[in-house]
């Protein structure tokens, strides 16, 4: 219940953080697309501080989710952000959710539900060897590297959603790095935990995802970009916590059906939620 509270809480706060941050980057000059200035520019809006007082509050809330609680629990509850993005946008637009909002949030419930019933994420497995866990950093550091090239060669809505889906990879990559320097936190302290490169790896993540963010925030509307931003997240957390953390799934074949369902139903209603008119235009 406690991992549940602090996901859901989490998630609540980067929805938030994220509607003001996208609300106050619309507004920064387009010449700061992709460049360290942008954060500059954005740092002189009231709003988008407060923003990011949220996503940083979001943070600190997943932080300790991940450290009680396994990656692949907590990751589908992260990406239930999306429908406190969008109670925001319904106020800021006055917009009622009809129809496809309402079955927007009902897939992404399910989904979520579905995943965690189904799958039974639980930790304590052996954590892969080195190898493999480069190996598995390195295909996702990739696949950032490629979307972002991509995106710089696409029209302005196009790039937004790739750079999103580059912010996405990384931010489920920091939440298990984040997992992995917290237990370690926990048995070797402070200077042991300074000694490795997760925690340094997580900081670095963490700025890069955000200059993607915001600059997809700022090249496209919200519906371009966070939903792509929230389906990848989750994807790319489970991957890395299955791949190097030891988290284990239940692998029989109705288990792993149901579960592929979930996640389905998860990028389907982030999508629905995303495209829906109550998200700013």
């Amino acid at each position: 219940m406690a991992v549940f509270l602090l996901a859901v809480g989490a998630a609540c706060c980067l929805g938030l953080g994220f509607v003001l941050q996208q609300h106050a980057a619309q507004r920064a000059p387009r010449s700061d697309l992709l460049h360290w200035r942008l954060l500059l520019d954005l740092m002189r809006m009231p709003e988008w501080l407060l923003g990011t007082t949220f996503m940083v509050s979001g943070l600190a809330l997943s932080a300790l989710a991940l450290d009680k609680g396994e990656v692949s629990l907590v990751e589908p509850l992260l990406a239930t952000n999306l429908i406190f993005a969008m109670a925001l946008s319904r106020i800021l637009t006055r917009q009622s959710l009809g129809r496809s909002g309402w079955a927007g949030v009902a897939l992404l419930a399910a989904g979520v539900t579905m995943f965690i019933v189904a799958g039974r994420p639980t930790g304590g497995g052996a954590e892969a060897g080195a190898l493999r866990h480069w190996l598995v950093v390195g295909v996702v550091v990739a696949l950032t590297l490629l979307l972002v090239s991509t995106a710089r060669r696409m029209p302005l809505f196009e790039e937004a959603t790739l750079l999103a889906l580059a912010a996405g990879l990384l931010y489920g990559l920091q939440d298990a790095l984040t997992r992995t320097t917290a237990q370690r936190l926990d048995i070797a302290g402070v200077g042991e935990v300074l000694r490795t490169w997760e925690p340094y790896a997580v900081v670095a993540s963490g700025i890069v995802g955000l200059l993607l963010v915001q600059s997809a925030f700022e090249a496209a509307p919200l519906r371009m970009s966070l939903p792509a931003l929230t389906a990848a997240q989750p994807l790319a957390g489970i991957a890395c916590a299955v791949g190097f953390l030891g988290d284990q799934l239940r692998v029989t074949p109705a288990a792993l059906a149901w579960q592929a369902t979930g996640l389905v139903c998860i990028v389907v209603g982030v999508i629905v939620i995303g495209r829906h008119p109550a998200m700013p235009t």
